[in-house]
């Protein structure tokens, strides 16, 4: 595989990522208003905010999504010599567009992190649409800017649990509640598709195996020949 067609890969699932959010962030009602109904009542559009972690998970408070931030930024540099590694060294096509998927998603959500609190308004309830450049500035600083999600398919949605379901019985239940975006689903899918076929990205092929066959037996120092 040629390096072109990871650059491809990566550019065009940013690209996405961002004009999704772009949109989100400048045209849709923050919070449960402003929900848009694409399949029925399992697929919608949800604009929500978050401190940066896939899937809206929070972690440790300001000084966390700061340690989040930058965690992600050394990993993105880290995937770009990995990634160019890997192509040099020929590894399996799959496995490659999987790591440029997981890249592209880390770098999607980095983008977020770093940037959006400089160059939007702030989204809330209750608050307009946000403004891209407003003239007061931002609504954060550098490495503060909130990630957006959009992505929300709740299944099954505001179901009673049995009551003898342990610990659980009789509360109410989402089945799959994350509210998430292209950059997640990116990482996910590269993650997932890595574990599945790990035996077909990883297995040797058969001129290394031949190889290894035909190699000369090398003799044992510690045999004594009489």
């Amino acid at each position: 595989m040629k390096i072109r067609t990871v650059v491809i890969t990566i550019l065009a699932i940013i690209l996405i990522d961002q004009a999704l959010k772009f949109w989100v962030k400048t045209s849709m009602t923050y919070g449960w208003n402003g929900q848009i109904y694409l399949l029925g009542d399992w697929f919608r559009l949800f604009f929500i905010e978050n401190e940066g972690m896939a899937w809206g998970w929070k972690f440790g408070g300001e000084f966390g999504k700061i340690a989040l931030t930058l965690f992600r930024l050394v990993a993105v540099i880290f995937g770009v010599f990995y990634i160019r590694n890997i192509v040099r060294r020929k590894y399996h096509r799959g496995f490659i567009i999987c790591v440029a998927m997981i890249f592209a998603g880390a770098l999607g959500n980095l983008i977020d992190s770093m940037f959006y609190g400089l160059i939007f308004s702030a989204s809330a309830d209750g608050l307009p649409n946000a403004v891209l450049f407003p003239p007061g500035g931002g609504y954060a600083s550098f490495l503060h800017g909130k990630v957006v999600d959009m992505l929300y398919v709740p299944i099954i949605e505001n179901k009673t649990m049995p009551s003898w379901v342990p610990f659980w019985g009789g509360d109410t239940f989402t089945f799959f509640s994350p509210i998430f975006n292209i950059a997640d689903a990116s990482i996910s899918v590269g993650v997932i598709v890595i574990l599945l076929f790990q035996r077909r990205f990883f297995k040797k092929s058969p001129e290394s195996e031949q190889s290894s066959l035909l190699d000369p037996v090398k003799p044992n120092d510690t045999v004594q020949i009489s």
